[in-house]
Formats: C-alpha cells, structure tokens, sequence
C-alpha cells in the first residue's frame, strides 16, 4: 500500500469523525430548538391565558436563548478541541505506522527490487545476447542458402555436364583413374590406361585401364557410364514415367553387357582371368539397375563380364595388391635363401683360414715354450753363478711364463668342406672353452 493512499484513508477517517461530531452537536441543537418551540408554542398558548406571564417568559426566552446560544458555542468549542486532540493522536498514530509499515514494505520491496533490478541485467545481456546470436544466425543461414544456390547451379551445370556421352565417359574414366590411385596403384606400374592391342581377327581393342596381376597376369576394366536416363528419372515428377525410365535405365546397363562381352577381352591379352570388369562410377547407377532388373549380375556373369562399383572394385583392388605383396614376400624369401647359403660358404672359407691360423698360434706357443725351458735350463744358472762369484750383474733376469693354452680346435659342422674341399668345414662353437696343456 502506498504512502498516497494511507494519507487519503487517513483524511477520510478524520472526516468521518468530524462528520459525526457534527450530526451528534447538530441533533442536540435541533432537540433544543424543537423544545424551544414547544416552549414557545407554550407561551404563545398560555399567553391569552395570562398576559402577565408573557414578560416573564419573554425573559426566560431570552434567557434561555442566551443559556443556549452559549451551551452550543461552548459544546462547538469543546467538540473542536476534541476532534484536534484526537485527530493529532491519530496522526502521530498514523505517522509511526506509516513509518513502520514504510519499513516493513522497504524490506519486502528491497528483495524484490534486487531481484527485478538482477532479471533486468540478465534480460539485458540475453536480449544482447541473442542478438548477436540473431546476427550470426542470420548471417550462417545466408551463407547457408548461398551455398545451396552455389550447390544448385553446380549440380544443374552437372546434370547438364553428364547428359553428354563424351564429358558421361570421361568422368567414368577419371574416377576410375581416382579410385585405383586411392587403392595405391601407380600408373604404368601396377596398372595402364588406353592400352592399344591387335587381335587376332586384325580388330584393334583400347580397354579404359588394364591391371597387372601377379605372375604377368593382366585384369581388364572397361568404365561404361550408361546414366542418361536414370538422371531423367530422378527428374520425372510422374511415378510411371519414372518406372519406365528405370527400366530404360536397366536396359541400357544390360546392353553396355553385352558390347563389352562381344570385344572378348580375354583373349586379346595374356594370362588375362575368364571375366572382364565393366566399371560404373556410382553404386547408386547399379543398384538402380539391379532393382529394375535382379537377374542383371548373373546374366552378366555368364558373359564372363563382372559388374563392379566404387565399393566392389576398391576390394577387388585390395585382393589384388595382397596378391602382390604375397609374391614380394616370396620373391623376397628366396633372395634370403640365396644369401643364406652365400653366407653359409663364405663363412666355411673363414674357418678355414681361422683354423690355419690356430695351428700356427700353436706352433708359435710351441716355439715360445721351447725358449723359455732353454732360458730356465741353460741361461738362468750361468747367471746366478756369476752372482754368486761376486760379480756385479745388474738387475736380476726373471724367468718368463710359460703359456699353457693352445689355441681352440674350430668343430666342423657336417656337410660344410673346408679349404681344401673337404666335407666337415664348419662354423667354431661358442661353448667350447680353450684347452690347456
């Protein structure tokens, strides 16, 4: 409640009291002047009674008159002193409630002010907020339906593109290219395009692409894109129009079939397998056809010619370079082989040099025992003789050590030949430990 409207409640209140202040004055005075009239109806009537009496009560009129004049000012007076009394009490009365209720409202408003002036920050920074999130929204959807229009255009001029046999063939041919490159073929390595051949009928053949197989086996793909009226069908807004352009569509695919297993590719190119790959760059193309027509693989099998897509002929892709890397890894284990038994004999050649050298090490050790038993037994005495005889020798000769090892027999490992060509020539053994005399 506002401080306007307790003021106004306060001012009625006050008014209401003054109200019935002056009703209670207002009925005494009229009581009295109702019982003054009385009285002078009194005096009127009792005045041809007694004309005597009509001075005296004349006087006591007019007395009465005075008594009541001054009852009525004294009562006014009294009745304003009151209402001033109470109307002060009332005030400071309302005043203190006014403050306390002031108070009491202050502390319930100062939450909710809080709280307003709190939702009126966040409204202002979500309404900033999703402004800019308008703008970037606005802006990402014009970029967006540019780009729809830029996608549009560039699939009409597409479509257009592809209705052209001419620019149909070279797509075909470029994304078989791609799709062998992906599979890590190099060209004219793993695989070569436009191959010319002559056959035996003096035809010229010019296969798209032919694969090099292991053991010079050769693969040949043929990309046929045979899609003028699929693309037609995708456009069609009648159901039955669209049906008979599938199964135009289908029909065309059976027709590329057969041209490709009329050139019999198969036999104008060495080791080439029993079946030719005809390539259609999009598995969409033949599924197409296959629902139209689900005998379409088959009868293409029959014709020795196998139906592949981007998905079947990059597993295809796959089996042939494991092909390859098994041979590698052939190829590489028969030149490890071959090492093997190059090293086996260049190492029977070093034993057998090591065990010449061996035997003149103990040939050497021999010599040198020799020596030193020759020193101990016929130098060494003379000299301490010498000493003995008081002779000034110098420093006093030791005897050297003799040496007790010979060196280790080298063990031939059988069917080995040594130097000489002898069966035994062998690799020396780790374990053996040197033998001593």
């Amino acid at each position: 409640m506002s401080l306007t409207w307790i003021v106004i409640i306060a001012l009625a209140g006050f008014g209401a009291g003054m109200f019935v202040q002056y009703l209670l004055g207002r009925t005494r005075q009229v009581r009295l002047e109702s019982d003054i009239r009385l009285r002078d109806s009194q005096i009127r009537n009792d005045a041809t009674r007694s004309a005597e009496r009509e001075a005296e009560l004349e006087k006591l009129g007019a007395a009465f008159n005075d008594l009541a004049q001054q009852s009525l000012e004294k009562n006014s007076e009294t009745f304003l002193r009151l209402a001033n009394q109470k109307l002060d009490v009332h005030q400071e009365k309302a005043k203190a409630e006014l403050s306390e209720r002031q108070k009491a409202v202050e502390t319930l408003v100062q939450p909710i002010r809080e709280a307003l002036e709190k939702a009126q920050k966040q409204i202002g920074e979500i309404e900033k907020t999703r402004q800019e999130a308008y703008g970037n929204i606005t802006s990402q959807l014009a970029a967006m339906t540019q780009g729809q229009e830029n996608l549009r255009s560039e699939t009409s001029k597409l479509v257009g593109a592809l209705r052209s046999p001419t620019v149909r063939g070279q797509w075909g041919e470029i994304t078989l290219r791609r799709l062998v490159e992906l599979a890590g073929m190099v060209n004219h390595c793993d695989f070569g395009e436009q191959q010319h051949t002559t056959g035996d009928d003096a035809r010229s053949y010019r296969p798209d692409m032919v694969i090099r197989l292991p053991e010079q086996g050769q693969l040949v793909v043929d990309a046929k894109t045979p899609i003028e009226a699929y693309l037609k069908a995708v456009e069609a807004t009648d159901e039955q129009a669209r049906k008979d352009l599938l199964n135009q569509h289908a029909n065309n695919v059976a027709a590329r079939v057969r041209e490709l297993s009329g050139k019999d590719y198969t036999k104008q190119f060495d080791k080439s397998p029993e079946f030719v790959i005809l390539f259609v760059p999009g598995d969409q193309f033949l599924a197409a056809a296959l629902d139209q027509n689900p005998e379409l693989l088959e009868k293409a099998l029959s014709d020795r010619v196998l139906l592949t897509t981007p998905t079947s002929l990059m597993a295809l892709l796959k089996v042939v370079a494991y092909g390859w890397m098994q041979m590698n890894l052939a190829e590489n284990a028969e030149d490890i082989r071959k090492l093997a038994v190059e090293m086996q004999d260049r190492l029977g050649v070093f034993t057998s040099h090591l065990s010449a050298v061996g035997s003149r090490l103990d040939a050497s050790v021999a010599s040198y025992n020799k020596a030193v038993a020759s020193l101990e037994s016929r130098v060494l005495p003379s000299t301490r003789k010498i000493r003995e005889l008081g002779a000034e020798t110098g420093k006093e000769i030791e005897s050297p050590q003799r040496i007790d090892i010979t060196a280790r027999e080298i063990k031939l490992v059988a069917g080995e030949k040594d130097e000489d060509g002898n069966n035994d020539a062998a690799l020396p053994d780790s374990g053996d430990q040197p033998t001593q005399q």
